[in-house]
């Protein structure tokens, strides 16, 4: 189908238009769904854009959201326009709803889920979609367009009476239809087969899409209503029996925990940056990067998120696949794959155009070699809230722990490339300088829960000598706020990064150097109110959008310090970044609040997560 224009409106529909070539939807004009092994996309116009199967860093099946003619989708739409879109979540899950309604003709809802049981060994690897008729008689069309390998490969389509199967080598990718909706099937000159659809009121119609299967089976098979029945029993059960947090953004705090999850790879408790790979941090630009990856940092970030709203089992997960990739490893990765294997070489796409033309399209990912010594500290830190939260580090993990915390003791004074992972030799960062101190404070915290250990004098040494360097070397030349590197090289830089000087409680509230730091991020970082993440060349060209998670980490910074009221500025303005459903991308546009970069994004949701749970202990005190 050709690109379909949208407009957002501030009631949060899509009015889709007729076909026509024109700017396509926005990043953010989607909804997720997942199993807990991969993630699809699902458009308002009811085409699912991305899905990867049969996990995050599979090649995809349907890309259409990289390259709308070569990507491949599946698509659910009314043959009808104008018609207006409206999504939501059937609450506490992660069932999606998409409404159609068409002027003139009637209603029809579509509701979508991957089948979830909160248990990776079922590994259904489907897609169901239940096709309602609310009001007047409805006309849609079903689209099937798959593309294997990246959209390099289109498959061979054998028709069956049940629906039809893509083949490509030893992968089959099935849809399943009603009889009477196969009887319609016939082939698209663009690639692909169509199906033509009628639901009037209270008519339910079902498709499912199905990895790997010998044949379409028929659809009764799938068992469509009780596999609805129980993902959202179980998507229910997870939020009920967890989620602790009652604070007045509920609403907001459940539904990234709900995607924090669905980034959560079950087999091994790995979290994926993002589902998605290469959409475009601005418009046209090249800064276009695979997050489908597991990176030390964002995970072990998200177990102090997960943590403080009640989710221990995620963390203890993720500690159960560090333990798991350091019996491997000698050292703490950047990043793995989601079962903890090397990631592969970054490789670029040449045959995708990339989302409204931002090329390129990459996978892999180039960062995986860079030394990035802040993980350690991020570790530590979600290991120290791991056990304050109530659970225990198993003596397995810890001795992994020292072995990092060692690591940090014998090079902590070497330079790295650090959290942002710039493309420019690397430096000493005063960020990480900053968590190699809080990986030296946690351990030392967590040592004596073991029985002490021999090396804490050492380490006591090597942490006091870590602040001693940033607070000497890492200001200005006046002292008054701190510096990006701990050299002459980043004067006149600034780096946003320096708003967590207080969160890992390096500074005490009211400590006028990272008062006068954080004013002056706030100067020469603030877009719009949301916050860009540094002001240095960084060896990438292009420009970017504002950072969603920094904007979160200067709202913590601000309530840290007592100025709550700008805290909930800043928070708010955030907020209103979310899409129609809640959901944030990695970046945002500040002239138009559209999404930029990978989507979801799970440095964003734990971002708001942290930023929620601080500003409710402020309010209350």
């Amino acid at each position: 189908m050709d690109i379909v224009t949208a407009t957002r409106l501030l009631s949060k529909t899509f009015e889709i238009g007729p076909e026509q070539e024109a700017d396509p939807l926005p990043i953010d004009a989607h909804g997720l769904i997942g199993d807990g092994l991969t993630c699809a996309l699902v458009r308002v116009d009811g085409a699912i854009d991305w899905l990867c199967m049969p996990r995050f860093d599979s090649p995809s099946v349907f890309g259409a959201v990289v390259d709308e003619a070569r990507g491949g989708r599946m698509q659910i739409v009314p043959k009808k326009r104008p018609f207006v879109s409206r999504q939501k979540y059937e609450p506490e899950t992660n069932v999606l709803e998409t409404l159609f309604e068409i002027p003139g003709q009637g209603a029809v809802r579509i509701t979508d889920f991957m089948p979830w049981v909160d248990d990776d060994r079922a590994s259904f690897h489907e897609v169901h979609r239940r096709i309602e008729g609310v009001s007047g008689e409805v006309e849609l069309e079903i689209v099937f367009d798959p593309r294997f390998d990246y959209g390099r490969s289109a498959p061979q389509m054998v028709k069956s009476p049940h629906g039809v199967v893509a083949r490509h080598g030893d992968d089959s990718l099935c849809l399943a239809v009603d009889a009477p909706v196969a009887a319609t099937m016939a082939d698209r000159p663009e690639g692909g087969v169509r199906f033509d659809a009628t639901v009037r009121p209270g008519e339910h119609q079902w498709v499912v899409i199905s990895w790997g299967g010998p044949d379409v089976a028929p659809l009764a098979r799938y068992r469509g209503w009780e596999m609805l029945r129980a993902t959202r029993k179980a998507w229910r059960g997870w939020t009920t029996s967890n989620f602790t947090y009652e604070g007045p953004w509920r609403h907001h705090v459940m539904r990234s925990a709900l995607v924090l999850k669905l980034l959560q790879y079950a087999p091994t408790g790995a979290m994926v940056a993002a589902p998605t790979t290469s959409l475009p941090e601005w418009i046209g630009g090249e800064r276009n990067w695979d997050y489908r990856y597991a990176w030390t940092r964002d995970a072990a970030m998200s177990v102090r998120s997960m943590n403080r709203i009640g989710f221990g089992l995620e963390a203890r997960e993720f500690f159960h696949f560090v333990r798991d990739v350091l019996d491997i490893m000698d050292h703490v990765p950047v990043m793995t794959t989601i079962d903890g294997a090397p990631v592969p070489s970054e490789t670029v796409l040449e045959h995708l155009d990339g989302y409204a033309g931002s090329r390129p399209v990459r996978i892999g990912n180039g960062a995986r070699t860079q030394t990035q010594l802040d993980c350690s500290g991020y570790l530590l830190d979600a290991a120290h809230v791991y056990e304050h939260a109530g659970a225990s580090l198993t003596l397995r993990v810890w001795r992994h722990l020292v072995d990092a915390v060692d690591q940090t003791c014998a090079r902590w004074t070497e330079p790295d490339h650090g959290i942002w992972e710039p493309r420019r030799p690397p430096r000493h960062n005063v960020h990480t300088k900053l968590m190699s101190w809080v990986t030296l404070d946690r351990a030392l915290t967590i040592a004596p829960l073991f029985g002490g250990t021999a090396k804490e004098a050492q380490w006591r040494k090597v942490r006091d000598e870590i602040k001693y360097a940033i607070m000497s070397q890492g200001t200005t030349s006046d002292q008054k706020i701190y510096r990006p590197t701990l050299n002459d090289d980043s004067d006149g830089e600034v780096d946003a990064a320096l708003l967590v000087m207080n969160r890992y409680g390096f500074t005490e509230p009211g400590d006028p150097r990272n008062l006068a730091t954080i004013r002056h991020i706030r100067e020469h970082l603030s877009d719009r109110g949301f916050m860009r993440r540094y002001d240095a060349r960084d060896g990438v060209p292009g420009h970017e959008g504002a950072f969603v998670l920094c904007g979160f980490w200067l709202a913590e910074a601000l309530a840290h310090e007592g100025a709550v009221q700008e805290a909930l500025d800043v928070f708010q303005r955030h907020l209103d970044a979310t899409n129609h459903l809640g959901l944030l991308a990695e970046e945002v546009d500040p002239t138009n609040l559209g999404g930029l970069g990978n989507f979801p994004q799970a440095f964003s949701h734990l971002g708001l997560i942290d930023a929620a749970t601080t500003l409710d202990r402020a309010l209350e005190h």
